[in-house]
């Protein structure tokens, strides 16, 4: 029976979850999917690869609501007081509901790890080769269309068949600026080839006009009109056509790796990390040996040392002395930009790391917040008896956004490098002891929600006040 109440609001909250993030990736690439004459695979396909790199976390918020929601259902409609007078506690009522959430937190990992790598891989290039397709061929009245390479296409009217067009111009930039040619139809007809390579034009009653702009001939410019009953124009879209792109683009992206390739991936970046600081550390080293070697030929090294001018003129060669002086503060300024070039370099090259380390610990604490945020809503459910979509549902909003917000902050703090990679787990740790907490609350029947309860407590604090302020 527990199971039973359990597993249906976890499933319908799932699929509800996917379904939110996937409308918001929707809304946000709904440009690059509009006209474009995408087929229906297509997608179908880029839908379903983001829908999987959202499992990770909707499971969360799944496992957070289903626990209120069961729970306080139970105590609602007073199924908890008869478990609780049968003996049954409310630890062995969670027991079941624990196993489930306990089950998902490793079915979350092992997809993380081995499922969502190949599933955000296959999305990214989907997504790639969408945003990289051209529009499809739309051609409307009285607009000047572009996206064929070299052509310019205006008509004045276009029919019901969405193929007629009439007082067509066509501008012909194909052989360069310095050749214009232009077509004027009365009417034309529009289809492509099967292969969807070609583009034909079957215009009808017009002519063509050519005048060259350059050569030999720029001075006279002589124009020619050829006109015409049918004239057949072909123009290259294969450039419009979806092609995939090769998956090996993006092989290399810490998103698309699991937790081996992300431990070696990290270990040969941080041992490239070290050699490059030991290169750096050489090469100032050895332009602070030169600048120190020609400020020693100076007599200008202390100011202890510093003598007159006439008398320093008159010991040394002032022009030597001069070039020396020149020397040693170039050496020093180039030293100094160095410094902070490698120091840009070094700091860049660590955050690239930091990037791998998030993306790996990212894969345990949203696996292991099914399991936290259960411990979360089960008491909560517990003591609120509350059951219904309204209060578990808020509620389940409340915690999951706080969750969500100190797990945010923390990870740009470690892709930062303001912390290591442990701050990944601070949200974890601020909700663990609010677990505990309410875990506790939950099994010695503590009434901690109850406004009551609250209400004759406040209300003992203030009549102690008033007693103390009138003696």
């Amino acid at each position: 029976m527990i199971l039973r109440s359990f597993v249906g609001p976890l499933v319908l909250t799932f699929v509800i979850a996917v379904f939110v993030l996937l409308m918001q990736f929707v809304w946000k690439y709904i440009d690059d999917l509009v006209g474009k004459g995408l087929d229906f695979a297509v997608i179908a396909e880029l839908l379903l690869y983001a829908s999987a790199t959202f499992v990770p976390m909707a499971l969360p918020i799944s496992v957070l609501f289903a626990s209120i929601m069961t729970m306080g259902n139970f105590g609602e409609k007073y199924e908890l007081i008869a478990m609780k007078a049968s003996g049954v506690s409310v630890r062995r009522i969670m027991v079941p509901m624990a196993v489930v959430a306990l089950l998902l937190t490793g079915v979350a990992f092992y997809f993380a790890n081995n499922v969502m790598p190949t599933a955000m891989l296959k999305y990214k290039m989907t997504l790639y080769d969408i945003t990289r397709k051209k529009p499809a061929v739309n051609i409307r009245p009285s607009q000047y269309y572009t996206e064929i390479d070299g052509y310019v296409i205006r008509a004045n009217q276009k029919d019901d068949d969405d193929r007629t067009l009439r007082d067509v111009i066509i501008y012909d930039h194909s052989q360069g600026l310095d050749n214009t040619n232009i077509v004027v139809a009365d009417r034309g007809v529009m289809q492509s080839t099967p292969d969807d390579r070609y583009l034909v034009f079957t215009l009808y009653e017009g002519y063509t006009y050519s005048e060259p702009m350059g050569g030999a001939d720029y001075e006279s410019r002589p124009l020619t009109r050829i006109g015409f009953e049918k004239q057949e124009l072909s123009f290259d879209i294969s450039s419009f056509a979806f092609a995939k792109s090769d998956d090996d683009v993006y092989q290399g992206n810490y998103q698309m790796m699991n937790v081996y390739q992300l431990d070696t991936t990290v270990k040969r970046l941080n041992e490239n990390y070290d050699s490059r600081c030991v290169e750096y550390i050489a090469n100032l080293s050895y332009k602070l040996r030169t600048y120190r070697l020609y400020r020693s030929k100076c007599d200008s090294v202390r100011p202890s040392k510093v003598r007159p001018i006439a008398e320093r003129l008159q010991a040394k060669d002032a022009t030597r002395q001069q070039q020396v002086l020149s020397t040693a503060l170039a050496t020093a300024k180039m030293a100094a930009s160095d410094a902070e070039l490698y120091a840009e370099t070094l700091v860049g090259d660590q955050t690239y790391i930091n990037r791998f380390h998030v993306e790996w610990q990212r894969k345990y604490t949203l696996s292991l917040a099914c399991l936290l945020l259960f411990l979360i809503g089960a008491p909560f459910g517990s003591i609120v008896r509350k059951g219904g979509l309204g209060l578990p549902l808020v509620a389940s909003v409340i915690f999951f956004v706080i969750y969500y917000v100190i797990g945010m902050i923390s990870e740009k703090m470690v892709r930062e490098g303001a912390v290591g990679p442990v701050g990944m787990w601070y949200s974890s740790i601020a909700f663990l002891p609010i677990g505990i907490f309410l875990t506790l609350k939950a099994t010695t029947d503590s009434s901690l929600f109850d406004g009551s309860v609250w209400q004759r407590k406040v209300g003992s604090v203030l009549s102690k006040w008033r007693a103390f302020r009138q003696r």
